[in-house]
């Protein structure tokens, strides 16, 4: 098994929907834009999962208004 898929944390829809505020919607939004993957587990076609890290690394930080002032 490759590293990489070992670190992965495989959540449902709902669960990381719940986790980050958003509904299951926007995340199924997310992934037919292509801009999060999704998971099937195998022999469960229904059954979708996202990776907790993927989400975590599509956050940005918004700039407080000291940065916005500083760049004028």
């Amino acid at each position: 098994m490759p590293i990489a898929s070992r670190s992965r944390r495989l959540v449902p829809l709902a669960e990381a929907a719940d986790y980050y505020g958003v509904c299951t919607k926007t995340l199924r939004r997310r992934i037919s834009e292509g801009s999060l993957t999704a998971y099937r587990l195998p022999g469960a076609s229904r059954l979708i999962r996202v990776d907790v890290a993927e989400l975590d690394a599509a956050l940005a930080p918004i700039p407080n208004g000291a940065v916005m002032r500083d760049a004028v």
